[in-house]
């Protein structure tokens, strides 16, 4: 499949059903993620899959909306940066986990990128200290987000070179 093939037909996946997402697949995904570059080749990313669905349902839980449907996952990866690293660790991560969402799609895996950073519980709580105490990770790891992974419960249709909106285009000459 060619890359813009791949992301035309990428789309955040929500639904999925309980067929198991193969290895081989999972390594490409996990190959993705660890192939994305970092600034100053520093890797501060570190990628822990999720497969207790216990620990699915809690994170589902941990976000005022939009995590609700991570319960129902095969499984997850938690893209985590190393604050003392890299002072580039989002950047860093939100590449890796762009890098991964793309590859999953490639693969035929469903996948939706959970934001987990700046985001609250329906308490008011940070949703990242929650995840990191969930997820037991020393208070220098900073979570970026979650990506859901499970193969997809139906099918949505690929976008099409029409669906891009070309007013978000400007030159500056």
């Amino acid at each position: 499949m060619y890359l813009l093939e791949v992301m035309l037909k990428r789309r955040s996946v929500r639904k999925y059903s309980d067929e198991e997402i193969s290895n081989e697949k999972m390594n490409k995904i996990l190959q993705a993620g660890l192939l994305a570059p970092t600034s100053r080749n520093l890797k501060p990313c570190h990628f822990l899959i999720i497969e207790n669905k216990e620990v699915l349902k809690k994170i589902s839980e941990s976000k005022a909306h939009g995590a609700a449907f991570l319960k129902d996952a095969n499984k997850a990866i938690a893209v985590i940066g190393n604050t003392r690293v890299a002072d580039t660790w989002i950047e860093d991560s939100s590449i890796a986990l762009a890098f991964m969402h793309l590859m999953a799609t490639e693969q035929e895996v469903g996948s939706c990128w959970i934001q987990i950073r700046l985001r609250e519980s329906n308490d008011g709580e940070s949703t990242e200290e929650l995840v990191r105490d969930l997820l037991g990770l020393d208070d220098y790891f900073g979570i970026v987000g979650i990506l859901a992974l499970g193969i997809e419960d139906g099918h949505m249709p690929a976008y099409t070179l029409n669906d891009i909106d070309k007013e978000k285009i400007h030159y500056l000459r």
